[in-house]
């Protein structure tokens, strides 16, 4: 009986709230304005600081020449022989650069390197975003051992909101199934507190800004 009567005591508290509603006791609250403060040098210096942070690695080209030389740099070095891309225009990049590669859907379970493009890339957090409306789709961000995209500076953005504002402009009613952000290349320490790369997708991420502007 005390039972029913607490919890009589405590809709009926809830009845009269909803009934008669009171002013906003925090009407001079501010929720309109930015949490962060404002990035103080500019997005392309501030992404790369951030995307080092989470185990990223940053390489700058001044233009796709240079995107070329550092691609086929990279891959020499690290003899990595089952490259794989399906994007088109990344693909003409690889092959005027005279790169290997492999795009036929029977190569995908053996490739080592994916290289993709992004949707944006956020400065602050320095985090890349994806969609399943790339051509690249969704498997390529999370199948390969190494993970390398393409990027513009045009396409870096300050924060997550304006990233979603482009996403919206860019598709409108049609959106993506899946958007996603990556920050840094797979981890996980779940296990004993031991830290693991490549848990879950690649254990290294590359991003190859190129300076478009």
């Amino acid at each position: 009986m005390d039972e029913t009567t607490s919890r009589e005591k405590v809709l009926k508290k809830v009845r009269n709230a909803l009934i008669s509603k009171n002013e906003n006791p925090y009407s001079s609250i501010d929720i309109d304005s930015s949490v962060y403060k404002e990035i103080e040098d500019t997005l392309d210096i501030t992404f790369a600081q951030e995307f080092t942070k989470v185990s990223g690695k940053f390489v700058y080209c001044e233009n796709e020449s240079e995107l070329k030389e550092n691609l086929n740099t990279l891959i020499d070095e690290n003899e990595w022989d089952n490259v794989f891309c399906i994007e088109p225009e990344i693909k003409k990049v690889l092959e005027n650069a005279g790169i290997p590669f492999k795009s036929d859907e029977n190569d995908f379970l053996s490739m080592e390197v994916g290289i993709t493009y992004c949707e944006f890339l956020i400065a602050r957090l320095g985090s890349i975003m994806i969609s399943s409306k790339q051509t690249s789709g969704r498997r390529m961000n999370v199948f390969p051992e190494h993970h390398i995209v393409i990027a513009n500076i045009s396409q870096i953005v300050p924060d997550i909101k304006e990233a979603l504002l482009g996403m919206k402009e860019r598709y409108g009613k049609d959106m993506p199934s899946l958007v996603s952000v990556i920050t840094g290349p797979s981890r996980t320490a779940d296990i004993e507190k031991t830290l693991v790369m490549g848990a879950h997708g690649p254990k290294e991420l590359y991003l190859f800004l190129v300076d478009n502007e």
